[in-house]
């Protein structure tokens, strides 16, 4: 029995990895795509960066401006995950099996969720361009709406595994819908949530970044202003401020989440 188990996954793993050679090399042959000029060109690549890419003394002068913007984007990036945390936080004591007020509500809770966490962040700037131009509002509100749809989801998954035992305990005893969502739900809760929204700050300052190139707002717009204008120093200079401010957020982030769980 065991020897028929252990041939069956084998025979399915030797199909797996055929039917993925044969989509890689039918990706080759559709695309045109030239291996070897592929890895060269990585090559060349890595030497201009190194001969052109990296800051000078002038890039220097320009760093008043880019802290600006960078202020700029890791503010903007704060302020729409803990105003979508909250709003989150709403939607998923309606859409939580755990805590749900009616299962139509749920439904409707998790459907709005589900539209803004599937829809890229690309896709809602380039919508949001249409309606308010290039600003930071755009930034932000593309920014919030994929936020809101991950932080729901999260929220609900988190309510569901950590408070049932509590909740039932609080049901039983004849407690209020309030006083099962202040007593129980939140606060065993809570750790858990405050490490996702500590997760979705750090995503959502490498995520403004492109935002801010399409929106024209923050660092993102210094990067593409510098880059296309040929000044690779500033915009290398952008690009490692960039790094290390994401180091620093997720060095901050992981000292939180080691306090509060």
């Amino acid at each position: 029995m065991q020897v028929d188990i252990f041939a069956k996954r084998k025979r399915d793993g030797l199909i797996f990895f055929a039917l993925i050679l044969i989509f890689t090399l039918a990706a080759i042959i559709i695309t045109e795509y030239d291996m070897v000029k592929g890895f060269t060109s990585v090559i060349k690549a890595v030497i201009w960066s190194f001969t052109n890419f990296y800051p000078n003394l002038e890039s220097f002068e320009k760093l008043p401006r880019i802290w600006g913007k960078l202020q700029e984007t890791i503010f903007l990036s704060i302020a729409s995950t803990t105003v979508a945390a909250i709003l989150s936080l709403i939607f998923a004591l309606f859409g939580s099996n755990t805590t749900k007020i009616n299962p139509i509500l749920s439904i409707i809770s998790r459907g709005i969720a589900s539209i803004n966490r599937n829809i890229p962040i690309v896709a809602w700037a380039m919508i949001l361009l249409l309606s308010f131009g290039q600003s930071s509002l755009t930034g932000y509100f593309a920014l919030f709406f994929v936020t809101f749809g991950f932080l729901t989801r999260a929220f609900i998954e988190t309510i569901d595994e950590v408070s049932n035992s509590g909740v039932e305990a609080l049901q039983a005893s004849g407690a209020s819908y309030l006083h099962i969502i202040f007593q129980a739900v939140i606060p065993s809760s809570l750790p858990q949530m405050i490490s996702w929204i500590l997760y979705m700050i750090e995503t959502n300052i490498r995520s403004s970044t492109l935002v801010g190139i399409l929106t024209g707002t923050g660092i993102g717009f210094s990067f593409n202003l510098y880059y296309k204008s040929m000044n690779y120093h500033a915009a290398s200079l952008v690009v490692i401020l960039i790094v290390i401010t994401v180091f620093i957020i997720e060095y901050v982030s992981n000292y939180l989440r080691r306090v509060i769980l």
